[in-house]
């Protein structure tokens, strides 16, 4: 089985995040895949699987299988318009947060994703010991939301992941208004085994539309501030966010499958 590892939302190989792409014939078992995912510890592998028009598509982290991800989709999508299915200039999937259009634009594969809707919760004392910082703001949907005053802020902050698993939401997502960038995020997921997420698609359905409404605008350029960075061309679409990103072939390997 051939096993691709793209870095997504981004050009340039070592930058964007890193996710590795199993195009299947049929579906493996979930706990061979939870084990590949282990295997090539990154944090995401998606497995793919052909289905008429459309390709079903799961996502699984080191610690388990996740309802939507952004950056192994467009890497997913990425893959298959270059190798498998070269003639198309979309690409449905069938997932477990429903139909995800992918639209190839040039160089950009422009991800149609859901938007999560945002619950204002108090800012505690617990957040502000996680983080290191005291939020402004924070907000629930399937992760947990803090804004921070500054992106200097989001930056240099070095949560403790032991205090972030007893937080709220599946992830945290560090977020504030940027400077060259209409805002500026970090993506922590140690509930799943992943301390940092490098550039989190899903994530950004959750800050592209709080930012889109306190900066009363629909199109967003995005900044994600890990040390390999990742820039999201986002736009809010009802209640869709329109997340496009560059991509860039890292490998192809050949994955020597156990007898099941």
């Amino acid at each position: 089985m051939k096993c691709y590892v793209v870095d997504a939302f981004t050009d340039t190989v070592f930058k964007g995040n890193p996710a590795a792409v199993c195009v299947l014939e049929n579906w493996l078992s979930d706990e061979l895949m939870q084990e590949i995912a282990k295997e090539n510890n990154l944090s995401e592998t998606a497995f793919t699987v052909r289905h008429g028009d459309l390709y079903d598509l799961r996502w699984f982290t080191p610690g388990g299988e996740i309802d939507l991800c952004g950056h192994a989709t467009l890497a997913t999508a990425y893959i298959l318009m270059r190798f498998i299915v070269p003639a198309w200039e979309e690409v449905s999937f069938q997932t477990k947060s429903g139909i995800l259009k992918v639209q190839k634009k040039n160089d950009l594969y422009e991800m149609d994703m859901p938007a999560y809707q945002l619950i204002s919760i108090p800012v505690t004392l617990e957040m502000e010991e996680a983080i290191g910082f005291r939020p402004v703001e924070a907000w629930i949907g399937r992760d947990l939301v803090c804004v921070l005053e500054n992106q200097e802020q989001v930056i240099q902050a070095k949560p403790d992941e032991e205090k972030l698993k007893k937080l709220e939401g599946l992830l945290l997502q560090l977020t504030s208004r940027g400077e060259k960038y209409d805002c500026v995020t970090r993506s922590f997921a140690p509930k799943l085994g992943v301390a940092e997420d490098p550039v989190c698609g899903s994530g950004h359905c959750h800050v592209i539309p709080l930012w889109s409404d306190k900066l009363e605008k629909s199109t967003l350029h995005a900044f994600q501030a890990s040390s390999r960075s990742g820039i999201l061309y986002c736009h809010m679409k009802g209640d869709r966010v329109l997340i496009a990103g560059k991509a860039a072939l890292y490998s192809i390997a050949e994955v020597f499958l156990p007898v099941e």
